[in-house]
């Protein structure tokens, strides 16, 4: 089969598009034939192994898993003797930052992993990209025991994750206040958000609200610049370390102090999540943001763009028609 993979860490350039031998199911699993997947910033992550601590999953010197892409959306070709939850034919989508393999032809995931069927009103293109920055955003936002009446900063409001948090924020009952470049604010309002502020023309610190989570979808503020606009007991997420990866020993040091604090959650992804994340999908309440689209054999280009700074919610990759 067809696969873009990578046998090293490094920079875009180390991926390749190159044939691979073929899955092969286990009884408990499913053969998909990949129709899109997306790159975004776990496979980015995971390709360059900037985070040190990233390869304590992927490989300590290279990658264990060769092909990248963790989201993903096909038909079921072939299901293992024991399958009980899908049959050949079924459009499914799903998350897996654990096995990977999205950037390929064909994959093969256990029947129990978050997978499901494709809303009948999602086509494959867009399917492929509801979950992996809604599942980042939905473990935040319930971290923080967000609920109806709860007052959210979301910084970094375009972004995969960012534009998710806004819609499932609101979804929630929440009244959200969105940090994004201001060629977005349109973008942005119809996400939800009550209030959008252009951080080219306006210092977000000084927004004069206060607020129950400031949530940092890209990593670029801190605890000390936004922790004035905390209520008494409001609470900071990143989605990056931070400085010194400081967020993650302010989060252990507010495991014994009351007041603001900051919360490092761990990201996880159930059949139940995904369950969740497809009803908003189908009641209208969730559609992720598409950027651009590349074909499989310029996932160089895909990479790059990704990690530019400059995408605007998601980038496709259409592997297979």
């Amino acid at each position: 089969m067809k696969a873009a993979i990578y046998k090293q860490y490094g920079p875009p350039e180390v991926v390749t598009v190159t044939d691979f031998p073929l899955c092969v199911p286990k009884e408990n699993q499913i053969m998909i034939k990949v129709h899109y997947s997306t790159v975004n910033r776990t496979d980015c992550g995971f390709r360059s192994a900037e985070y040190v601590i990233s390869r304590l999953f992927s490989g300590l010197l290279r990658p264990k898993q060769p092909i990248l892409g963790c989201e993903f959306s096909g038909e079921v070709l072939s299901c293992g003797s024991a399958v009980k939850l899908f049959k050949p034919g079924d459009r499914v989508f799903g998350f897996d930052d654990k096995g990977f393999g999205g950037h390929a032809e064909f994959l093969c995931i256990d029947e129990t992993a978050a997978v499901d069927i494709i809303p009948e009103s999602y086509e494959f293109r867009e399917a492929a990209t509801l979950l992996e920055g809604s599942h980042y955003a939905l473990c935040n936002l319930r971290a923080a025991k967000v609920s109806a009446g709860s007052d959210i900063l979301v910084y970094g409001a375009t972004g995969a994750i960012g534009s998710a948090a806004v819609q499932l924020a609101t979804a929630m009952g929440a009244r959200v206040t969105a940090v994004c470049k201001g060629e977005h604010l349109e973008l942005v309002k119809s996400l939800g958000a009550g209030r959008v502020i252009d951080y080219q023309t306006e210092d977000f610190t000084q927004c004069g609200e206060h607020f129950d989570l400031a949530f940092d979808a890209v990593g670029k503020s801190s605890f000390g610049a936004c922790k004035p606009l905390l209520k008494e007991n409001g609470l900071y997420i990143s989605t990056e370390l931070g400085k010194n990866g400081q967020n993650i020993w302010l989060a252990l040091l507010g495991l014994v102090k009351s007041g603001k604090k900051v919360l490092f959650p761990l990201p996880t992804i159930s059949k139940e999540d995904v369950a969740y994340i497809k009803d908003l999908a189908i009641k209208g309440q969730f559609k992720p943001v598409i950027d651009r689209e590349y074909p499989l054999e310029q996932i160089v280009q895909a990479h790059q763009y990704a990690e530019s700074g400059q995408k605007v919610g998601n980038v496709l990759v259409k592997v297979t028609d």
